[in-house]
């Protein structure tokens, strides 16, 4: 019913920077809020960043200002722009959003497939 298309994810050099991008599709009728987790090798999946609709934002601890999140909200897209990156920023990266599709009663919690980030020393 919802569908994340996440792209932006790849190879970056300690202190380089890497742009993701994540577009929802489906029968949307509304979006409450888009964000990234994270899931390293060996560790638990964390928050990274979630932008709310009326753009109120949560950072992961030690992220922000280093991750900058935005949203389109006419394109059901969300960015998450990452400077200064270090090898520990090395993850999948997942998109997700909280939606109400057409057809729903209740919001619902989708996530994408994953985009892998590797930060290089």
């Amino acid at each position: 019913q919802v569908q994340l298309v996440e792209s932006g994810g790849g190879w970056v050099q300690f202190g380089g920077s890497l742009r993701l991008s994540c577009a929802a599709s489906g029968t949307i009728r509304s979006i409450n809020a888009m964000g990234w987790y994270r899931r390293a090798p060996g560790k638990e999946r964390e928050l990274v960043a979630i932008i709310t609709s009326t753009s109120n934002t949560i950072y992961g601890d030690s992220l922000k200002g280093r991750f900058t999140i935005s949203r389109d909200n006419a394109k059901n897209t969300v960015y998450l722009q990452m400077n200064s990156l270090k090898p520990e920023d090395t993850a999948v990266y997942y998109c997700y959003t909280r939606a109400l599709v057409a057809t729903g009663s209740r919001l619902q919690d989708y996530w994408g497939q994953g985009t892998q980030v590797t930060v290089s020393s």
